[in-house]
C-alpha cells in the first residue's frame, strides 16, 4: 500500500528530489540545518523504501522505525510529516496494530503543535474502528491527551478528538474507563457546540455511554440530561437521533425517570410535538420507544395521554412500517396499564387497529404488544367492555391460537389475555360460546409452563362461574382432546419437584375448583380417578419431609404459611388462587435462603394438596 512521498511525509521534495518551486526550496533550506543525523537517516530510509517498494506498511518494519524518529523529533515540520503520514495511511489501511505502531501516534497527540495533534487524533479515530485498537489506545493512556485536545478552542481538534472518543466508547471494556477519565463533562459541553460536526460527535459519544446503568448515573451527574433534551429540537438528524436514543436509555432506570420528571417538565411535550413533524422512520421509532420507557412510570402514563400523545401515535400504528407499528404497540402497552387511559385509547380509535394486529404470526413481538395492550385495558374495572366484543377480538384471538406459525411466547400472551377476559362479566361468555375451552385444553400441551399455567387459570376461572354451559364444556373435554383436562392435570402434577411450583399449584387449585362445582357427573369423574388422587397424594407428602430440607426458622415460617393458608381455603375454592400464592410468597420472602425458599414454596403446595385430599375423602364418603 503506497502513496507519493510528498503526500505521505509532507516533507518538501526539493530536499530529496522531485518537482518543486523556489519558495519550497528556500523553506527546506531553512529547515535543513535543524535535522539531526537520526532524522536525516529516517527521511532517507523513507525515500529509499518508496523507491524500491510501492506498497509500504507504516505499521511495522523500517517505515515504522523511520516515522517513529520523525514523530519524536523536536522539529515541527517533521512531527507534522509523521502525523500526516499516519493520518493518510489510516484512511485506507485499518487493521489491528501493535503497541510499537501506536506509540508514536500517542506521542504526536501530546505535541505542542495543534496541527500535529489534529493529524494524530484523526489517525487514532480511524484506527479506533477496530476493537483491538480501541482497547489498546485506552490501555496505553490515550484518553488523557484526547481529553486535553477536546478542551482546545480549535474546532478541527475538537472534531477529531471527540470522534475518536466516540469510537472508543463503542467498546464495552472502555466505557467505564472513559467515564472515570473526566471525559463526560467536556463531552457534555461540546454537545452544545455551535459547530454541527463537534455537536454530532459529542452527542454520539454520550449515547455510547448510556448502555450501562452506572454510566447513565454518571451522565446525569455530569449534567448531560438538560443538553440531551435541548437536542431533541436539533436540525441535524443524526444529532437528534443520538440525543433521543440516549434519553430513551436513561429512561430505562427508575432513577433516570425520576430525574427526567423532576428536571425536565417539557420533555413529553417536546417529544409529542416532534412526532407531528416529518422525520425519518428511525427517529420517529426512537421517539416512540422513549415514550414507552418513560411510560413505565405511572406519572408519565397519564401525562403522555394528557399531552396529546395518542393523536400522534395513531398514524404511526396505521403506517406501513413494521418497526413503527411495533414500537407504537409497545408504547401503548405501557400506557394501557393506567385505568384512566382505557377510555381515551378506545375513543381515539386504537382498539380495532390493535385487534387486527393480533393474528400477524410473522411478527411475534408485535403480536405480544398488541395482545398485552388489549389485555391491560380489559383488566381495568368499571368500564363497559362491549367495544371489545364488537371489535372482533375473539375471532382474531382464535385465529392466532389455531395458527401453527404462532410463536410460543405469543401463545403465552394469548393464554394470559384469556385468563383476564374470563374474570370479566361481559367477556367470559364469548370464551365458552366460541369454543375456546377446547383450545385452552390444547394449550396445556404446548410445552410452555407459563402458557399451561394461564390456560389452567382460565379454565378454573370459568368453572367458578357455576353455569351449566361451562360445566357441559368441562365434562365434554374431560378426556379429549389429547387426554383432555384430566391429562393436563396429571401431567403437570407429576412434574419433578424442581419444576415451577406455581404451575403445579394452579392444577391443584383447578382440581379443587372442579371438585367443588355443582355438577355431579364432573365431581364423580374427579373423585373416582385413582391416578389423579395418587398424584395429589404424592404432592402432599412434601410436608412430611419438609423438616429435612429447610432450617428450623423456615419450618416455623412454613407452619405460619400453613395456618394462614387453611384460613384462606374458602377463598381458594372460590377461585382466588392468586391471593393464596401471594400469601405464601410474602411469608417466605423474609429471611429465607434459596433452598429454604423453594422448600417453603413446595410446602405451601403440599398444604393445598392436603386440603384437596380432604375434599376427595368427603366426596368418597358422600358417595358411599
Amino acid at each position: 500500500m503506497g502513496s507519493s512521498l510528498s503526500s505521505i511525509c509532507g516533507i518538501d521534495c526539493c530536499k530529496f528530489g522531485g518537482n518543486h518551486n523556489d519558495d519550497d526550496c528556500r523553506e527546506a533550506q531553512e529547515y535543513q540545518p535543524l535535522l539531526g543525523d537520526r532524522e536525516r537517516h529516517a527521511v532517507s530510509a523513507l525515500v529509499k523504501l518508496f523507491e524500491t517498494d510501492t506498497r509500504v506498511s507504516f505499521y511495522e518494519g523500517e517505515a515504522l522505525k523511520a516515522l517513529t524518529v520523525l514523530a519524536h523529533s523536536d522539529v515541527h515540520h517533521l512531527q507534522l510529516s509523521a502525523a500526516t503520514a499516519f493520518n493518510e495511511i489510516s484512511e485506507y489501511d485499518v487493521r489491528p496494530i501493535s503497541p510499537e505502531a501506536l506509540e508514536p501516534m500517542l506521542y504526536l497527540l501530546q505535541s505542542a503543535y495543534i496541527d500535529v495533534q489534529h493529524g494524530a487524533s484523526a489517525a487514532l479515530g480511524n484506527l479506533a474502528s477496530v476493537i483491538e485498537n480501541k482497547r489498546l489506545i485506552v490501555k496505553m493512556g490515550g484518553l488523557e491527551p484526547l481529553i486535553r485536545q477536546m478542551l482546545s478552542p480549535n474546532t478541527s481538534a475538537q472534531i477529531n478528538s471527540v470522534g475518536c472518543i466516540t469510537n472508543l466508547a463503542a467498546d464495552e471494556e472502555n466505557k467505564l474507563a472513559i467515564a472515570k477519565s473526566g471525559a463526560l463533562v467536556p463531552l457534555t459541553r461540546l454537545a452544545r457546540s455551535k459547530d454541527q460536526r463537534v455537536q454530532r460527535n459529542a452527542t454520539g459519544a454520550l449515547l455510547n455511554m448510556t448502555h450501562r446503568p452506572e454510566l447513565r448515573l454518571m451522565l446525569i451527574e455530569a449534567g448531560s440530561v438538560a443538553v440531551l433534551v435541548d437536542l431533541i429540537a436539533s436540525v441535524d438528524e443524526e444529532t437528534q437521533y443520538y440525543a433521543i436514543t440516549a434519553l430513551s436509555n436513561i429512561a430505562v432506570d427508575v432513577g433516570g425517570r425520576n430525574v427526567l420528571w423532576d428536571s425536565q417538565p417539557e420533555l413529553i411535550d417536546m417529544l409529542v410535538k416532534a412526532l407531528h413533524r416529518p422525520l425519518k422512520i428511525k427517529i420517529q421509532s426512537q421517539i416512540v420507544l422513549t415514550l414507552r420507557n418513560l411510560a413505565c412510570d405511572s406519572r408519565y402514563q397519564v401525562q403522555i395521554v394528557d399531552c396529546g400523545g395518542l393523536d400522534a401515535l395513531l398514524p404511526l400504528l396505521q403506517s406501513s412500517y413494521t418497526i413503527l407499528i411495533t414500537s407504537t404497540c409497545a408504547c401503548l402497552r405501557n400506557l394501557s396499564i393506567d385505568s384512566r387511559n382505557e377510555t381515551p385509547i378506545i375513543c381515539s380509535g386504537f382498539l380495532p387497529e390493535l385487534v387486527d394486529l393480533i393474528p400477524q404470526a410473522d411478527e411475534p413481538d408485535l403480536q405480544c404488544h398488541a395482545i398485552s395492550t388489549v389485555r391491560n385495558m380489559a383488566a381495568n374495572s368499571g368500564q363497559d367492555k362491549q367495544a371489545f366484543i364488537d371489535s372482533g377480538l375473539f375471532d382474531r384471538v382464535k385465529i392466532a391460537l389455531t395458527d401453527s406459525r404462532t410463536h410460543p411466547k405469543v401463545l403465552c400472551e394469548l393464554a394470559a389475555a384469556l385468563s383476564v377476559f374470563a374474570l370479566n362479566d361481559q367477556l367470559w361468555q364469548p370464551i365458552v360460546e366460541l369454543g375456546f375451552c377446547k383450545l385452552l385444553v390444547q394449550l396445556t400441551r404446548c410445552r410452555d409452563l407459563e402458557a399451561e399455567y394461564n390456560a389452567c387459570l382460565t379454565l378454573g376461572t370459568l368453572a367458578s362461574k357455576g353455569t351449566a354451559e361451562v360445566y357441559d364444556e368441562l365434562v365434554r373435554l374431560w378426556r379429549a382432546p389429547n387426554g383432555g383436562i384430566r391429562g393436563c392435570l396429571i401431567k403437570i402434577m407429576t412434574l419433578p419437584e424442581y419444576a415451577n411450583t406455581n404451575v403445579r399449584s394452579i392444577t391443584v387449585w383447578l382440581t379443587k375448583t372442579l371438585l367443588g362445582c355443582a355438577r355431579a357427573d364432573l365431581v364423580e369423574r374427579i373423585a373416582c380417578d385413582a391416578q389423579l388422587v395418587a398424584a395429589i397424594e404424592e404432592i402432599a407428602k412434601c410436608r412430611a419431609v419438609l423438616s429435612s430440607s429447610c432450617s428450623v426458622a423456615s419450618s416455623t415460617r412454613f407452619s405460619s404459611v400453613i395456618d394462614d393458608a387453611k384460613g384462606k381455603q374458602a377463598d381458594v375454592a372460590d377461585g382466588h388462587i392468586t391471593a393464596f400464592i401471594a400469601n405464601g410468597e410474602h411469608a417466605m420472602a423474609s429471611g429465607s435462603s434459596g433452598a429454604d425458599h423453594e422448600a417453603l414454596r413446595a410446602g405451601a403446595l403440599a398444604c393445598q394438596a392436603m386440603s384437596l385430599i380432604d375434599d376427595f375423602s368427603s366426596h368418597q364418603v358422600a358417595g358411599k
